[in-house]
């Protein structure tokens, strides 16, 4: 009876053990999450200003204004005169 009592006991010790050291795995794994997702979250709020940026360039970029004086400037576009466009109707 004396032997049964002391493996329950080692038993119940192992459990106990085997529990503290899941806990601290768990935390330990939970604080390493938690770093990474904060990393994450910083990673994405920068990938954010810099899409704002992009987006920001693109509509000075695509600005009708800029597109007739880079034609003008550049590639000697003119606008036709009115004698030189034709209409087509189908």
């Amino acid at each position: 009876m004396k032997a049964l009592g002391g493996v329950t006991l080692v038993i119940l010790l192992l459990a106990m053990l085997a529990s503290a050291i899941g806990v601290v795995w768990t935390r330990h794994e939970s604080r390493v999450l938690f770093v990474e997702l904060t990393r994450l979250q910083n990673q994405r709020d920068e990938l954010n200003v810099e899409y704002g940026r992009l987006e920001l360039e693109q509509a000075t970029w695509a600005e009708p204004r800029r597109i007739d004086t880079e034609a003008r400037s550049k590639l000697g576009m003119l606008a036709p005169k009115p004698q030189d466009i034709q209409l087509v109707r189908r």
